[in-house]
């Protein structure tokens, strides 16, 4: 039996303020204990952030907790309640097959979700077994670290273990569960829950809860400046996913933060062929959550979010819709400047002219006509590597591109430093990380996974071991490529 000795040994130390909200918002529940699991990943870098000894985690004991054996001493072994529209459709959730292990104080004095996926059912399962299997574990693992590498807001994954159990969906497969850190599980999805079933005082007492911990800098019962913070980082983080091609899949208002990290990767992947109605997902027939559509559909989020605000932006209703109208009006200005932003630095562009947007939609325009791989096309142009008599419909636009940094100060030194550090070399392409799944799930060779990761850590170096990793799929290698939800 594993004692809590040894559970503490490994750095445990648990802060946990969640439940010191009403009891609406969570469900205590038990381990579902595993018979045989087995440690496949361990994020040490993670760890060390953490304040825990990577040594110690390796063992029994560190085991037991990644597996949902034990809670160690001071966690909560609590799952969260939340709603969410998916699809456009309003439903009840919650953590239906999440475990909350406790919130870590690290030695910097940071506060973080440690959260088990995959550990069984909760009262939230909804008739589901509350069990993952090991190939999605394994991409969250995989696109997590490319996202962080890319210096995208993000959970990431402290650790995955097979359960020594088989999990029936498409056919068996071996079971897992992955360990997920989070700054916190709080999403829109939260807050809707809280509205369509909780009261005003538990409404007021979520939003004081999460204004508290993730904006302190608000002055109490300032509700608007908590929307208009939650709708910034929204805007600056759909930014970022555009500016590498990252297509999420599933922005389903429950799966929106309140911290502005990413979460939940589903069917998420990333685009190559530019093309802005590009759409992965299996269950996305009518591309709701398409490349292009992904800024609308975080304003439709927020729209959802503000409703459910709306009781504490003022007590007569009429006044908080104009309130919160005054405040969603602002998100597509918002988002624009942080992509154009960013896309002036991916095309070493300091200072700002009007004609940047034309010049940005120029290039896209021509990508997108000449089916260019989205990432390898900023790749030619950092390094100077885009053949003209190869890619002629490009010569127009690089001539007016030309003459914008004609008009600039900065030395060719300063923009290509600029570039470099804007357009990652790799991304984490569908055909590299399918392959280091089949690797590990049917033949158990980790080491495909672990290349791959180790070269997405650092997107931006362009170095000699990253070469074959920038290689775009040949022609058909991920035609019709689909993601699956992975439940």
């Amino acid at each position: 039996m594993t004692s809590q000795k040894n559970l503490n040994e490994i750095g445990w130390n648990f802060a946990n303020s969640y439940e010191s909200l009403p009891e609406l918002f969570f469900s205590e529940i038990e381990p579902n204990p595993v018979e045989a699991p087995k440690l496949i990943v361990l994020n040490e870098s993670v760890a060390d952030e953490l304040g825990l000894r990577a040594d110690a985690l390796k063992g029994s004991d560190g085991l037991n907790v990644f597996a949902g054996n034990t809670v160690p001493e001071g966690g909560s072994g609590i799952a969260q309640a939340y709603a969410g529209h998916q699809f456009g459709n309003f439903t009840m959730l919650g953590d239906g097959r999440a475990l909350l292990v406790g919130e870590q104080i690290t030695p910097e004095g940071g506060r973080f979700d440690i959260q088990l996926k995959g550990s069984g059912r909760t009262p939230y399962s909804r008739g589901g077994d509350g069990r993952a299997t090991l190939g999605p574990m394994l991409r969250e693992y995989i696109i997590s670290e490319a996202m962080h590498g890319l210096g995208i807001p993000t959970t990431r994954s402290l650790a995955v273990v097979t359960t020594g159990e088989e999990v029936l969906r498409e056919g068996l497969l071996p079971g897992a569960v992955m360990t997920r850190v989070a700054s916190s599980h709080l999403r829109f999805g939260t807050f809707q829950f809280a509205a369509q079933w909780g009261d005003l005082e538990k409404l007021e007492a979520l939003a004081d809860y999460a204004m508290k911990r993730h904006y302190p800098e608000l002055d109490t019962g300032d509700y608007l400046g908590f929307f208009r913070k939650v709708m910034e980082r929204q805007a600056e983080l759909i930014a970022k996913w555009q500016l590498v091609g990252f297509i999420h899949g599933v922005m389903n208002t429950d799966n929106m933060t309140i911290s502005g990290e990413t979460i939940d990767y589903g069917p998420c992947a990333f685009m190559d062929v530019y093309d802005p109605a590009t759409v992965f997902s299996s269950i996305d027939g009518q591309g709701r959550y398409s490349y292009e559509n992904q800024p609308r559909i975080g304003g439709w989020n927020l729209a959802r979010f503000a409703e459910a605000l709306l009781p504490l932006f003022d007590e007569d209703q009429k006044r908080a819709v104009e309130l919160a109208q005054e405040e969603l009006y602002k998100f597509s200005d918002l988002y624009k400047g942080f992509w154009l932003s960013g896309m002036r630095a991916k095309l070493g562009l300091f200072g700002e002219e009007s004609g940047d947007e034309a010049l940005v939609q120029g290039l896209l325009d021509v990508m997108k006509e000449s089916k260019a791989d989205f990432t390898n096309t900023f790749r030619d142009l950092t390094l100077g590597e885009l053949d003209l008599e190869v890619r002629p419909a490009f010569s127009e636009w690089h001539s007016l591109w030309q003459e914008r940094l004609g008009r600039q100060s900065e030395s060719a030194e300063s923009v290509r430093e600029l570039m470099q550090k804007s357009n990652p070399a790799v991304i984490a392409r569908n055909h590299r990380v399918e392959a280091a799944l089949l690797a590990a799930v049917e033949h158990g060779n980790y080491g495909v996974m672990e290349n791959l990761v180790k070269v997405l850590r650092d997107p931006f170096a362009y170095s000699v071991e990253q070469d074959d990793y920038c290689v775009a799929p040949g022609a058909g290698v991920t035609a019709g490529y689909r993601t699956y939800c992975g439940t």
